[in-house]
């Protein structure tokens, strides 16, 4: 029986379509080609020889060196306020003023009292040195003279504490007067005149917080404290005080480092003194501190702005042998 010439070459499509399929089905896949990495820009800078400051950068704190409570010392009404809130004002300057009226009386009283007991004594003396002149005759008994002897030595006792009670109420009329007790600006007033303030009962009248100078308190790692302590026994160590921005606003000195580390944080407190004459630092702001340690002689240093990292982490520059003035320590 012969087979028709249609189904042989139907069959040989059909081994022909199979073994394509197969060809393509395991075709091997072409090798993934790594990407290209991106070309760092570099800028061409200028690398020269400078001498760099050694910083050490720490979170400062800005405290006053003196900040007083003024309170009351004698009880009374407030009558009058000498100054406005926000106002400097100077040592011994007239804050406030308590009735004074009492106090005045109690201090001519105990004048007057003095003036009597002093008249009481000095009659006293006239008595013994009679009576002493009658004992030298035999006209009275030693013992009349020897009580009158302690007769004066009581008026002198007498006199004396006068004296102190006088100086007491001179102290009260004096305290009536609320000075200033140091240099510096005045800040909220807690109390207002016509109340009335008690010695001893706490009442804070204001507070006077000296803002110039100041202190800025920062603490470093007790590793880099003998590298201070060795840099700060040859001269006083330059402190720059910074804003979060960067903007530079003070210099100082280092003034003291404080004696104990915190043992949670292992570090220690120092603090420097800045003259704040255009009062940039306000008590309680936090600044960027720098605290020059010593000098680099003669390192390499170029723009920050030439020096990259690249996408392998490695830093490149490109330079020309030529000075420039902002260049900025590389190495």
């Amino acid at each position: 029986m012969k087979r028709s010439p249609r189904i042989s070459l139907g069959l040989i499509a059909a081994v022909i379509a199979g073994g394509v399929g197969f060809a393509v089905l395991h075709r091997p896949e072409p090798p993934k080609t790594a990407p290209v990495e991106a070309a760092a820009p570099v800028t061409a800078a200028t690398v020269a020889h400078k001498d760099v400051p050694i910083v050490i950068r720490a979170l400062g704190t800005v405290q006053p060196i003196e900040s007083v409570s003024v309170q009351s010392r004698v009880n009374g009404q407030i009558m009058q306020a000498f100054f406005t809130q926000g106002q400097v004002v100077k040592k011994g300057d007239t804050l406030f003023l308590i009735d004074p009226r009492p106090y005045q009386a109690a201090l001519d009283q105990v004048q007057a009292q003095i003036e009597h007991d002093q008249a009481v004594l000095a009659e006293a003396n006239t008595d013994l040195g009679r009576y002493q002149r009658l004992e030298k005759e035999n006209s009275i008994a030693q013992q009349k003279t020897q009580d009158e002897a302690y007769a004066v030595q009581q008026d002198q006792g007498t006199v004396k504490l006068d004296q102190a009670n006088v100086e007491n109420a001179k102290l009260n009329l004096e305290y009536a007067h609320i000075n200033s007790p140091v240099t510096g600006t005045a800040g909220a007033m807690a109390v207002d005149p016509g109340n009335y303030v008690q010695a001893g009962s706490g009442t804070t009248l204001v507070t006077i917080t000296q803002i110039s100078p100041i202190y800025v308190t920062f603490p470093i790692p007790r590793t880099q404290l003998d590298e201070v302590r060795a840099a700060q026994a040859k001269a006083p160590l330059d402190v720059h005080a910074l804003s979060q921005e960067g903007k530079t606003l003070g210099e100082g000195k280092l003034t003291f480092v404080n004696n104990q580390v915190v043992a949670t944080t292992g570090t220690v407190a120092l603090y420097a003194t800045f003259p704040n004459d255009n009062e940039a630092l306000w008590p309680g702001e936090f600044v960027t501190v720098d605290l020059v340690v010593g000098t680099r002689k003669d390192a390499l240093t170029a723009p920050v702005g030439s020096v990259m990292s690249g996408l392998t982490a490695t830093t490149s520059t490109r330079s020309r042998p030529a000075t420039s003035p902002t260049a900025s320590p590389c190495w």
